[in-house]
């Protein structure tokens, strides 16, 4: 067997998230409990009446990529050839990180803490990794300084994720802007930014940046899982230029063929909604300031809730966060994910996702606030 497919350890995220019993306090897993909006299912099914389950072009329906680009409309990548539609995020973020960099010579920093498959993905192609983490003290606010710093003389990449999982920050305007300003002073061959946005419809605050408005060497990533509640329709892009998408198309094609056809029809009339894209964020957004108020009430030290729909919350001094998770699991029936699974810079936390009633994740609050205190 490839022994760097045996040397990966499996998802420490999912592994807690078994734990889950019926009655659970689940504040677990990323997943929105809303439900999808009827009315684009409805529609794709029409669709399917009318012409089929066929396979599309490799890239993606013509129409769905002009549709996506004009959406987003970042300078230069406004174009069909500059999208490529892909089966979720997660098979974006691996196609980009395989034909972007060069495992002989090419390097990949990953701001941390961070969502495991970064690293994950990067180690199994034989790509070195590079690790970068932003400080608890700062709550784990992205640092521009701390960024640059790590930089070495083989990196080709960084890879950032704002609005963050796990952390729900986000990279402020003033610190992208910084970023970019040194990344294009550096000499000799540029370093792209992997932008990774699946969060960029859960926002909370105003001065948020959009790597890809001010960097031309910036690749986005993105699905309709988060923004429309489809986590299991598996529908997702990336953005790029499209000297890149032309590569990127064929590696996408041995993968998958093409995206789902399904998953496609849907994502087009979601796209022909003007609001479709946004139809979940004035809940998100009503939910994270019920949110916030309650581990305030609970007392809970957690990091700023700039965006996404997680918290992240303090466990006392020299707390295991992975101990603590399988003892709430067991002893309280409340599941939380351990921030040992997002990296070293974020032990001694837990990620919580408040995706639930607010009832339900209230509870599971004051139930977290009852251990810590004990």
């Amino acid at each position: 067997m490839n022994p760097r497919v045996v040397g990966i350890p499996g998802s420490l995220i999912r592994q807690i998230a078994a734990k889950r019993r019926p009655d659970s306090i689940d504040l677990g897993l990323g997943e929105p409990t809303l439900r999808p909006t009827q009315r684009y299912l409805d529609a794709a099914m029409g669709d399917v009446r009318a012409n089929g389950l066929k396979y599309s072009v490799n890239a993606g329906m013509l129409d769905l990529r002009i549709a996506i680009a004009e959406h987003y409309g970042y300078p230069d990548l406004s174009r069909p050839d500059n999208v490529c539609v892909t089966t979720g995020s997660q098979e974006a973020m691996y196609v980009v990180i395989k034909t972007l960099l060069d495992p002989a010579t090419d390097e990949l920093l990953v701001v941390e803490p961070a969502f495991p498959s970064y690293v994950k993905m990067a180690v199994l192609e034989g790509i070195a990794v590079r690790q970068v983490a932003m400080r608890a003290e700062d709550g784990f606010a992205f640092d521009t300084e701390r960024i640059l710093a790590a930089i070495g003389p083989q990196t080709r990449a960084i890879v950032i994720c704002s609005p963050c999982n796990p952390t729900g920050r986000v990279l402020r305007a003033s610190e992208a802007l910084a970023l970019v300003t040194a990344l294009k002073k550096r000499p000799g061959e540029p370093i792209w930014l992997i932008h990774d946005e699946i969060y960029r419809e859960q926002m909370f605050v105003d001065d948020s940046s959009e790597l890809a408005r001010i960097y031309p060497q910036t690749i986005v990533t993105n699905s309709l899982s988060k923004s429309n509640a489809l986590t299991g329709l598996r529908l997702g892009w990336f953005i790029a230029p499209a000297s890149l998408v032309e590569q990127a198309v064929k590696m996408h094609g041995w993968l998958v063929s093409c995206a789902d056809t399904f998953g496609q029809y849907v994502a087009r009339h979601i796209f022909a909604d003007p609001d479709g894209i946004h139809e979940h964020v004035e809940w998100y957004t009503e939910q994270r300031d019920a949110v916030v108020a309650a581990l305030r009430e609970a007392g809970l030290p957690f990091a700023p809730v700039d965006g996404s729909f997680y918290a992240c919350v303090r466990l006392p001094e020299g707390a295991n966060s992975l101990h603590t998770a399988i003892e709430l699991a067991d002893d309280m029936n409340v599941i939380a994910i351990p921030g040992s699974a997002f990296g070293e810079s974020i032990e001694g936390w837990l990620r919580l996702s408040w995706v639930a009633d607010i009832a339900t994740v209230r509870e599971g609050i004051k139930r977290i606030a009852e251990y810590c205190r004990g």
